[in-house]
């Protein structure tokens, strides 16, 4: 009996052992796609673009609800001096055009609205090819996993030799330029 249970200890250690080493063996590395994507011309246009169209877009809404608080004012001064049913019309056409500003507000910026379609269709394939080109650098230096030390990722310190940015950035085919953030230093504890 003592011998079954020497050789499951002693297996046991082995397979601890063994693990430790895969463990140990693991390759990871960081990258920081801010900085990446701040260095490739065709973000910058695609985020300017988008930009513009936001603003337009917000002219667009400010006018007419600078139009519906125009209409209300009107209706205000001019209340005393109209019957119940000039006040109905005016204060349901003020409201048609209150729904009207609302939906279209809805329509450019809520959730699936314009501006997000927009950042899709205009964003979304150019962070594909920084996924795509990170996934290729892990799999080619064999890296298990590859951390965003974006903003605010939760990666308290990274050595900066692990830092595989300016090597995406080469494989992409951009020249790295911009200067990578440098990590805030967390405040310690006081005890």
């Amino acid at each position: 009996m003592k011998k079954y249970i020497l050789i499951a200890v002693v297996g046991l250690m082995g397979l601890a052992s063994a693990a430790f080493t895969n463990a140990q063996a693991q390759k990871y590395a960081y990258v920081n796609t801010e900085y990446i994507l701040s260095n490739i011309p065709e973000f910058a246009q695609a985020q300017e673009q988008i930009d513009k169209l936001s603003i337009e877009w917000q002219k667009e809404l400010e006018e007419k609800f600078a139009e519906i608080d125009a209409l209300y004012k009107k209706f205000q001064n001019d209340a005393p001096l109209l019957t119940q049913d000039m006040k109905n019309r005016r204060e349901n056409e003020i409201i048609a055009k209150e729904k009207a500003a609302k939906d279209l507000q809805k329509k450019r910026f809520g959730v699936d609205g314009d501006l997000y379609k927009q950042r899709a269709e205009m964003i979304q394939p150019i962070q594909d090819k920084v996924y795509t080109a990170i996934e290729k650098k892990a799999k080619q230096k064999q890296f298990v996993f590859v951390f965003d030390r974006s903003d605010n990722s939760g990666i308290l310190y990274a050595d900066p030799k692990n830092d595989i940015s300016n090597e995406v950035l080469k494989d992409m085919g951009y020249e790295p330029g911009k200067e990578q953030p440098q990590a805030q230093p967390q405040a310690q504890p006081q005890r």
